[in-house]
């Protein structure tokens, strides 16, 4: 009976949809949240009864908070229709929560976001659900983890992938460069003839691994930018480049071309 009682009485679960940045996962982070739930009612103490007065016992289940009835060969049990399963009855019920027990209110709870956390995690928090019915135990929070889209940054497991546009000459010559980290800037080689889409990888700059905390790596992709606007000096400069420039030079292309020569038997 009491069992009964206390599974009617609790307080359901409740869920809430944390959004965080890959900046928040990647280091100790602790953030407040605030929930709208039900708290027990202050006037009554949660006993849903006005003050100076006492629930009492139901009288069609004599406080078992189930009934039982036969039906064929079979012997039923459902909660008491009288009194919801709760075994008592509020005869003056308390002004503030009117009889539940509990009010609305909005909670601010810190909560500890572990390092590495994706899309889907959930953190449970026990107790920290809507409040009982009547003195009832309370549920418990759901927090659901969601990674914000970044600016910067896709994410691959652990490791994190960016952009980084670099010019026509400093593909060609080299340079050194300066890519965006999660938390900083570090300095990068570009070799001498990279080509677009060229991937480059900074160990440890991902992000932490959720259960081991073993940073991952980030893998930056040069995209060489083809200048749109030139002057005449430098359309001089790029045609006495291409006037000089042999095949030889050109792999990808002479490559491609000799595939196509072998397709049409030239």
């Amino acid at each position: 009976g009491r069992r009964g009682r206390t599974s009617i009485n609790r307080g359901e679960d409740l869920r809430y949809d944390l959004e965080l940045s890959l900046e928040e996962i990647g280091r100790e982070t602790e953030k407040t949240i605030e929930i709208p739930r039900h708290e027990t009612c202050e006037t009554c103490n949660g006993s849903g009864c006005a003050p100076g007065t006492s629930p009492t016992t139901c009288s069609q289940c004599g406080g078992i908070g189930q009934v039982r009835f036969s039906q064929g060969f079979f012997s039923i049990t459902r909660p008491c229709p009288r009194c919801g399963g709760r075994g008592q009855m509020i005869d003056s019920p308390c002004v503030t929560c009117t009889g539940a027990g509990r009010v609305l209110k909005k909670k601010k709870l810190s909560v500890k976001i572990p390092m590495g956390a994706d899309t889907g995690l959930r953190l449970k928090v026990s107790g920290e659900g809507e409040k009982g019915i009547q003195g009832g135990p309370p549920g418990d929070l759901y927090i659901f983890i969601v990674i914000k889209p970044h600016e910067l940054f896709q994410r691959d497991g652990d490791d994190i992938v960016c952009d980084v546009p670099i010019s026509f000459t400093q593909a060609a010559l080299g340079a050194e460069i300066e890519v965006p980290n999660l938390f900083g800037k570090s300095r990068m080689k570009i070799p001498a003839g990279t080509q677009t889409h060229k991937m480059f990888r900074l160990r440890g700059k991902g992000l932490p691994n959720l259960r081991s905390r073993t940073p991952g790596d980030q893998y930056v992709r040069v995209i060489v930018e083809t200048p749109t606007k030139l002057n005449t000096r430098q359309k001089e400069l790029l045609e006495e480049l291409a006037a000089e420039s042999g095949e030889q030079h050109h792999p990808l292309a002479q490559g491609f071309f000799d595939k196509v020569k072998e397709m049409f038997g030239g």
